[in-house]
């Protein structure tokens, strides 16, 4: 099972089948994992009951599974409700890429294609327009899928030579834009794609910045996060 954010929405795939499941479903997960209580975690969504509902059997349908459990309680009351282990399973998937976008908040997403997998190496190739980018392998992934490749501002090398280095992946580039960002200034670089990189406003004037001025760029590949499309 994987997920991704696009958007507002979170893509669960499960058993070969699909659903866009937006913030306001995944809050109402959240809700009913800590709650136990479709009712209270439907108010703390600001939706109805039957809405909540709803959401879960449209959910439930796509997937063709439980996402929940419910049980009655004794003559007193005090039913409740808990996510199936499938349901936990979906929460936990999301929450797990939603910590990595937030961790990338300020980041470079490319859409990229896996088009060669190193076993030997432990290293992997992606395809981002003409540009070949080598990132460590992952075992999730097989050649021909499509992925988003996430690289942190900060986590990207300006040079003003090709200096040797262990860093696999440096590109010959031109600045197309200068702009200056909480004390630093963030550059964008057109190497066959477009990356963006923050560097100090010292040093950018140590290296004499301009539009236009031809740039390398690097990035290690353990630097580079991934979320399948």
């Amino acid at each position: 099972m994987t997920t991704v954010k696009a958007g507002v929405e979170y893509k669960i795939e499960y058993d070969d089948k699909s659903f866009l499941l937006d913030e306001k479903k995944f809050n109402l997960l959240t809700y009913i994992n800590e709650t136990e209580s479709i009712t209270e975690a439907a108010k703390r969504c600001s939706i109805s009951y039957r809405t909540a509902l709803n959401y879960i059997s449209k959910i439930e349908s796509s997937l063709e599974l439980s996402l929940v459990n419910t049980s009655k309680g004794g003559s007193g009351g005090g039913g409740k409700t808990t996510l199936s282990n499938e349901g936990l399973q979906i929460l936990k998937e999301c929450k797990k890429i939603k910590a990595i976008i937030e961790l990338h908040n300020e980041a470079n997403e490319i859409e990229a294609e896996v088009i060669e997998i190193d076993d030997d190496k432990n290293i992997m190739t992606l395809k981002m327009n003409n540009i070949l980018v080598t990132i460590k392998a992952k075992p999730q992934y097989i050649v021909g899928d499509k992925i988003l490749a996430l690289i942190s501002y900060d986590n990207i090398l300006v040079m003003l030579e090709n200096h040797k280095t262990s860093i696999k992946n440096v590109f010959k580039g031109k600045i197309t834009e200068m702009q200056l960002k909480n004390n630093k200034i963030r550059v964008k670089i057109d190497i066959g794609i477009e990356l963006y990189a923050d560097i100090g406003v010292s040093a950018a004037n140590n290296l004499e910045f301009n539009l236009g001025k031809e740039i390398y760029v690097g990035f290690k590949s353990s630097s580079v996060g991934t979320l399948k499309l």
